[in-house]
């Protein structure tokens, strides 16, 4: 299993963060190559999404569901559709994180948890005399780069305003 962690602190507490990212539909806004997200659900556990993807001559649509929540800190998700994948946001208030007494301060953190070997070329519509394992080589630092993008327009859109974000990002083979 392979493991990637986004960790940044927001201007806001929990229960607001918590409630932007409930509305996941809305991630399609800060992704360079999630197209849409389609909705089954209230956003609680049991919420099916289609995530559909686009990358360069690849298009996919990957389901998942929200496993469990535990307002205002925790949503859990799993890929129910070709691939071994489960995730987490967590948040947290850290009020020793904030620039002064008088704003809130949370840490979010974004986990995703998989294996790439579950992934199947038949699973995938991959173009003629491309390999799964070139693709899969290929995509592993987008994701990365975009998990960053994703959590840095997220926190603007949160705050109201862009400004630097740091991030923890790291990254494990379990």
């Amino acid at each position: 299993m392979e493991r990637i962690e986004v960790t940044t602190v927001v201007y806001l507490p929990p229960e607001e963060v918590y409630e932007f990212l409930l509305d996941f539909p809305r991630y399609a806004r800060y992704s360079k190559y999630l197209k849409d997200v389609g909705q089954d659900g209230d956003g609680g556990p049991g919420t099916r999404y289609d995530l559909h993807f686009a990358w360069w001559k690849l298009t996919y649509t990957a389901r998942s569901e929200v496993t469990g929540v535990e307002p205002p800190n925790v949503i859990d998700w799993k890929i129910i559709k070709d691939i071994d994948a489960t995730g987490q946001w967590h948040v947290e208030s850290v009020p020793e994180q904030a620039p002064d007494e008088d704003t809130p301060a949370s840490e979010v953190t974004f986990l995703v948890t998989y294996d790439p070997e579950s992934a199947h070329a038949g699973n995938i519509d991959i173009p003629r005399f491309v390999s799964l394992a070139w693709v899969i080589e290929k995509v592993k630092p987008k994701v990365k780069k975009e998990a960053q993008r994703i959590v840095e327009r997220i926190v603007a859109d949160l705050e109201g305003q862009r400004r630097s974000v740091d991030l923890e990002i790291t990254t494990a083979v379990d």
